[in-house]
């Protein structure tokens, strides 16, 4: 599923191409063109985005909401537009781009009342500029669930995905199965510089990239062309740092991935 950093850097490409001016929205697929009328045509006045929630704002006050979920995904090409291939939810033609959008999980029309109700249920975005960290603190401090599944709750930060989450917790030796009310403010307070650190590197590069310079050497990466990762989808590896063997186990539906030596 795309993190936070996906949706941020989607928003900014959004409004770079189509913001400020008329734009024609479609549905190939044909499950939204009803909500696709509603807005074609009219000015893109600003895209941005919460978490792992875009949100595409129209004159007149119509607002596009996506998720992308699963498998979700933009696909940008100059005009003119080919015709669509595949299950197309929504098309974007501006003037010099478009942008096909294929199997979101939520593609829909709402207004500003609703935005506001969907961000009231999200913790705090680390790529936001007025995120409030305490927040999050706040709600971690007080659950004995384990940080592990705390830090992929969008209820305690808005935007934190199954890489993030097990990257974070090694590069701050923190044992994702401890509980929150186990996790001091020094700690969250380091973390969470990091991770706003690491997000904004994944907005400008669009990769993950956690491996500090030093470790960055040995085993490839789980996939051919992505960076390195200190315990993401290394399971039975040696970890970069102190060579253990990493672990894996599933944790609320996810996998989850540490070094039992350097995660105390």
């Amino acid at each position: 599923m795309p993190e936070g950093h996906t949706l941020h850097r989607l928003a900014r490409l959004h409004q770079k191409r189509f913001g400020k001016a008329p734009v024609l929205v479609t549905s190939p697929q044909g499950r939204f063109a009803d909500a696709a009328e509603a807005v074609s045509g009219r000015i893109l006045r600003t895209s941005d985005a919460w978490g792992k929630h875009l949100f595409h704002h129209y004159e007149g006050g119509a607002v596009v909401h996506v998720h992308l979920g699963l498998y979700g995904k933009f696909t940008e090409r100059p005009t003119p537009m080919p015709d669509p291939v595949g299950q197309v939810r929504m098309r974007m033609v501006g003037t010099d781009y478009g942008t096909d959008l294929r199997g979101p999980t939520v593609c829909e029309v709402i207004h500003q009342g609703e935005v506001d109700d969907i961000v009231a249920r999200l913790g705090p975005d680390p790529l936001r500029r007025a995120a409030d960290p305490a927040v999050a603190f706040t709600r971690i401090s007080k659950s004995r669930r384990p940080i592990g599944a705390l830090l992929m709750d969008q209820k305690v930060i808005a935007g934190v995905g199954n890489v993030y989450r097990s990257e974070l917790l090694f590069r701050h030796h923190i044992e994702p199965h401890r509980p929150g009310t186990h996790v001091d403010e020094a700690e969250f307070d380091a973390a969470w510089i990091d991770l706003v650190a690491l997000m904004k590197v994944g907005v400008s590069r669009g990769k993950i990239i956690t491996v500090r310079r030093e470790d960055d050497k040995g085993p490839p990466a789980s996939r051919r062309g992505r960076p390195r990762s200190y315990v993401y989808r290394r399971t039975g590896e040696p970890c970069r740092v102190c060579g253990t063997p990493i672990r894996t186990e599933v944790m609320e539906a996810r996998n989850l991935f540490w070094c039992p030596t350097c995660q105390v």
